[in-house]
């Protein structure tokens, strides 16, 4: 196998897997921990919306300090962060679950840009999208599995097996991480990294400044807040509809996003153009799809697993598609570090889908909240659509 296919990139994928299977489960336990210590939906859209909140924070300085002191004494750090964030999970209450989805944050904001900015740099034009694809596919992975071991472990309620599950994923985690070897030859020389500095503090403009990266970033913030409120909310959603389970639901999306991400994976745009149907089209579907799962009170599981499914197609496509073509339109001397804002403003939606949702549903419904995601989803159809 050649590209991005290739065993180094393979292990790379492994080692992606390992590390965001812990949270493929925490995204069910948080909830219905939370609900079962009669915490209200703000309180758990807060300490869920903790973990990527501060990885946006974190995300622009990852780059900078893993060219500084290297990716390898990086990658170890944070994995035995990673490693005692796990370790809090198993023997404290919320406030607790609050810290350690602070130290995962800080953890995965170095861990997915040193693997994004390495398959981006490493790739040739045409295969960049496809290695793109393939890690968000290895990031997804664990959430066909993870919700319904959550779900189990939860309605057992024996919970020392949850603390079995965390310890051995911290420590796979870490064996696997700790055995990596990365190409360090391309560090850059100390004049470099202060003026990468510079260019990173300069660089939050362009968010408003240059118009590629405006526009990608909005349709991703929107996208991302929809992807938010249906992680955080759908386990305390689903027992509120009759035949509905949440695991099947988050199940029946991530095996959409593995599927679609591997078999459309060469479909995804990788020539640097703006395609906006195929752009609006996705838009189309987050809408169609959040709508279905706020009617879905009324017209019950159909609706309800039907979302799930073109939810899951959304989120397959979408990153993919706008992260390459910002690969190619900004520019060379500041593409990873502003890459890295678009993917910060990625994360500052999902967490967002918890922060901002968890007060509406708190005021009205889980369905009516899901109801404002389709219009604010409808909304970004104008700046989906553009001209060259």
């Amino acid at each position: 196998m050649k590209g991005a296919l290739s065993l180094p990139f393979l292990r790379l994928y492994g080692l992606t897997l390992l590390y965001f299977s812990a949270n493929a489960i925490l995204n069910v336990i948080i909830p219905l921990k939370g609900a079962s210590l009669g915490a209200t939906n703000t309180t758990i859209g807060i300490i869920m919306g903790a973990y990527l909140f501060t990885t946006m924070l974190f995300r622009p300085w990852a780059g900078l300090l893993i060219q500084r002191y290297g990716p390898i004494p990086i990658l170890r750090a944070l994995l035995a962060v990673n490693g005692l964030a796990l370790l809090i999970y198993t023997f404290t209450g919320l406030e607790g679950y609050f810290v350690a989805r602070i130290l995962q944050g800080v953890c995965t904001a170095f861990f997915s840009m040193a693997l994004q900015l390495g398959i981006i740099d490493a790739l040739p034009d045409k295969d960049r999208s496809q290695g793109i694809s393939m890690y968000s596919l290895c990031a997804s992975i664990p959430g066909i599995i993870g919700p319904l071991l959550a779900l189990g472990m939860w309605q057992s309620g024996d919970m020392s097996l949850f603390t079995a599950v965390m310890i051995t994923i911290a420590v796979l985690t870490g064996l696997v991480g700790y055995s990596a070897k990365m190409d360090e030859s391309t560090s850059k020389p100390a004049n470099d990294r202060v003026n990468q500095g510079a260019a990173m503090l300069q660089s939050f403009g362009q968010l408003i400044k240059n118009p590629h990266l405006f526009k990608c970033s909005m349709l991703m913030l929107t996208a991302s807040l929809v992807f938010g409120a249906v992680t955080t909310f759908i386990p305390l959603y689903a027992p509120q509809i009759q035949y509905s389970n949440a695991a099947v639901y988050l199940m029946l999306q991530a095996g959409t996003v593995v599927i679609a991400r591997f078999v459309l994976r060469k479909r995804i745009p990788s020539d640097g153009k703006w395609h906006s149907p195929f752009v609006m089209m996705l838009m189309i579907l987050l809408v169609i799809s959040a709508q279905s799962v706020s009617f879905s009170m009324t017209g019950g599981a159909v609706f309800f697993y039907a979302g799930a499914v073109l939810m899951g197609i959304t989120q397959a496509l979408l990153y993919p598609t706008l992260t390459t073509y910002l690969t190619f339109v900004l520019p060379q001397e500041s593409r990873n570090v502003l890459v890295g804002l678009f993917i910060a403003m990625a994360d500052l939606g999902v967490s967002l889908g918890g922060i901002i949702m968890g007060p509406i549903a708190d005021l009205s419904s889980y369905s009516f909240m899901y109801t404002i995601c389709a219009l604010l989803g409808a909304l970004m159809l104008f700046a989906a659509y553009g001209r060259r």
